[in-house]
């Protein structure tokens, strides 16, 4: 784990600002050792969107899509086949820029409007006062959790950063809503929405003829694919390969300097787009239509993947340049697909999926490449949570004391990577989403849980119900062992309890009452 210096969240702004710059020896020791980093985030895919099986076996799904980048990455790298997230986009992305697990910075639902919460209606609960403008890096925004993204540091330490994609990190009119404002020297595409208007050049990305945005969630600055039939997913992955170039031929002596990548692709998010390039083949296969046209999705995010692995090929960066691959939540299997229509993907074995925190809706595909340090073709069976790639990337970087304004709950997993970690049975991994998402299905609003070892523990704040699972021998949650196990889920009531008011978690409300519910352990 990394060594973190930490200070306390309440310091003034000022301070926190001045404690930011990593040490010259810190700054000298991340360049001399420049390792590239990318990250490669996909939106809403699900554990079994892949050709890759992230299972003990393949499955139907690992037959039905075709990913061969992944498949190649997987060759080079470390799967992991138990990487968890939340269940909803904004608070995963903020866990991964702040460290932070998401009942401590209390995003823990969307975020979009400025003051506005994203949540869905109760008749009996009421949400709590939690920070639906986001994450910032200064003060003097209310509902904002204030800290340090990893990128900062990063770029303290002389690394070239750049943003491309989606980002969804603070709500609109809010400092955070722009990735220029967390250490990135360039941001392409990304703003405060948490998808695509539209993924077709054709609509302009969700803009009229004369260049206004028809909606909120028209994806700004890539006027210069307009009409030319380029799918969202390839312009984004042009644009980010050439802001790499921009780096390689610059005259200044920063062109020698280490990059971070920060590839976060608004595939394969809602609406369900048909990228021709693969369309028909899917339809060959015998998939409807929106299935096809999800599968294209899929294959346009990986051929993007293929396209970044061969530029570092082709610029001798290869084996110079760390790659990761994750997933922001499950993929979208719970209850009725956008707008009433049918489902499209699953995410079998698993049970639900986004916005649940039933195992479909919270573990991700992810992949590790570290030449010379990872070997090719192995997995990782241990538990890992998103909030732990901030000193993960860090700890790449050689940058192993920083000081920040917020306690960074995430652990680095590069001792699992070099083949020393300790086994995660012991590590308790826990939840919080006190909210009503919008969607329908098990697992689904105002619950928390808590994972350690074997065991999952899942609370309802509006019943008092808990449920427990054995994730090893029941993958796909289909027996609650809580009757049989009643010391168990004592045992667990109490620790995610603890943890939860450790972190200062929220509660729902009781409508009638006004009182927040109980915890887990007071139930």
């Amino acid at each position: 784990m990394a060594s973190l210096q930490r200070i306390d969240y309440r310091l003034p702004v000022a301070m926190a600002t001045a404690l930011l710059a990593v040490s010259p020896l810190e700054a000298r020791h991340a360049q001399e050792q420049r390792p590239n980093i990318v990250l490669f985030l996909v939106d809403d895919m699900g554990w079994q969107d892949t050709s890759v099986p992230f299972w003990i076996e393949r499955t139907p799904l690992n037959d039905t899509y075709q990913t061969p980048n992944m498949e190649r990455l997987a060759q080079q790298g470390m799967l992991f086949t138990q990487a968890y997230a939340s269940p909803i986009s904004s608070p995963s992305r903020c866990s991964l820029l702040t460290g932070a697990n998401a009942a401590r910075h209390r995003v823990t639902n969307w975020t979009f409007r400025r003051g506005q919460m994203s949540d869905g209606s109760d008749d009996l609960l009421a949400s709590p006062d939690w920070n639906y403008n986001g994450v910032c890096q200064t003060e003097g925004t209310p509902n904002t959790f204030v800290a340090l993204s990893f990128v900062d540091l990063l770029h303290s330490a002389g690394y070239r950063t750049i943003h491309c994609g989606k980002a969804h990190w603070g709500a609109q009119d809010t400092p955070g809503e722009s990735p220029l404002h967390f250490g990135f020297e360039v941001n392409i595409a990304g703003h405060a929405a948490g998808g695509p208007a539209t993924y077709l050049s054709e609509r302009n990305y969700g803009h009229d003829a004369d260049g206004n945005p028809t909606g909120q969630f028209a994806v700004p600055g890539l006027q210069k694919y307009w009409g030319t039939g380029t799918f969202l997913t390839e312009a984004l992955t042009l644009e980010a390969l050439a802001a790499l170039d921009s780096l390689r031929c610059s005259p200044s002596p920063s062109a020698q300097a280490p990059f971070f990548l920060y590839l976060s692709h608004y595939a394969v998010h809602v609406p369900i787009d048909r990228d021709v390039r693969f369309y028909d083949k899917y339809i060959a296969k015998g998939l409807s239509e929106k299935e096809a046209a999800y599968a294209s999705l899929i294959e346009g995010m990986d051929k993007s993947l293929g396209d970044v692995l061969d530029w570092l090929e082709r610029n001798e960066e290869e084996d110079n340049t760390i790659v990761l691959f994750m997933s922001d939540n499950g993929g979208y299997a719970s209850g009725t697909e956008w707008r009433d229509e049918p489902l499209y993907t699953q995410n079998a074995p698993l049970r639900s999926g986004k916005g649940s925190l039933l195992e479909g809706g919270i573990r991700e595909p992810m992949i590790v490449r570290w030449p010379g340090v990872v070997k090719g073709g192995t997995r990782c069976d241990n538990s890992l949570m998103i909030e732990d790639f901030f000193p993960s990337i860090l700890e790449m970087a050689g940058i192993r004391r920083y000081n920040v304004p917020q306690t960074v709950d995430g652990r680095s997993f590069v001792p699992l990577l070099k083949g020393y970690g300790r086994h995660s049975r012991q590590r308790a991994m826990v939840w919080n989403y006190p909210h009503v998402w919008g969607n329908v299905g098990p697992g689904i609003d105002l619950n928390c849980s808590i994972r350690k070892g074997d065991w999952k523990l899942i609370y309802y704040y509006k019943t008092g119900k808990k449920e427990l699972y054995n994730i090893r021998l029941d993958i796909g949650e289909e027996h609650d062992l809580a009757a049989q196990h009643p010391r168990r889920v004592r045992r667990l009531s109490r620790q995610l309890g603890r943890r939860l008011r450790a972190m200062q978690a929220q509660r729902p409300t009781i409508r009638a009452s006004g009182q927040t519910c109980p915890w887990p352990d007071e139930v």
